[in-house]
C-alpha cells in the first residue's frame, strides 16, 4: 500500500496513528486483520441469536431446540434458522403450527403428562 492508501484507511484513527505513516500503516493493517475475522465472527453470532430465539420459542410450548430440529427435518421441513427466529417472534400461531408437526413427528417431543392426583393430593 502506497501512503495515500494506508492514510485513507486510517482516517478517524487517534493520535500519530492517523497522520505518522510507520504507525498508520501498522494500526491499518491490525484494522484489515480485525474486519477480516470479525466478518466471519458475525455469521457466526448471527446464528447462535436465531438458535437461542428459536429456543426460547419452542420451550414455551414445552418443546427444546434440538428435538424442534429433529422433527422438522424428519417431517422434510427445510425452513433455515433465520426465517424460523423471525417466525418465532412476529408469528406465533405459525410458529405454533410448526412446533405441533415437530411434535407429532418426533416422539421425543411428547409433552410430560403430570401424574393425575387423587384423594388428599388433589388439596396439596
Amino acid at each position: 500500500m502506497n501512503k495515500k492508501e494506508v492514510f485513507k484507511l486510517a482516517k478517524g484513527f487517534r493520535g500519530r496513528a492517523k497522520n505518522c505513516i510507520r504507525i498508520a500503516r501498522e494500526r491499518v493493517e491490525k484494522a484489515l486483520q480485525y474486519s477480516y475475522r470479525d466478518r466471519r465472527n458475525k455469521k457466526r453470532d448471527m446464528r447462535s441469536l436465531w438458535i437461542q430465539r428459536i429456543n426460547a420459542g419452542t420451550r414455551q410450548h414445552g418443546v427444546n431446540y434440538g428435538n424442534f430440529m429433529h422433527g422438522l427435518v424428519k417431517e422434510n421441513i427445510q425452513l433455515n434458522r433465520k426465517v424460523l427466529s423471525e417466525i418465532s417472534m412476529h408469528e406465533p400461531y405459525s410458529f405454533k403450527a410448526l412446533v405441533d408437526i415437530s411434535r407429532n413427528a418426533f416422539p421425543g417431543n411428547k409433552p410430560a403428562i403430570s401424574p393425575k392426583k387423587e384423594g388428599l393430593a388433589i388439596l396439596i
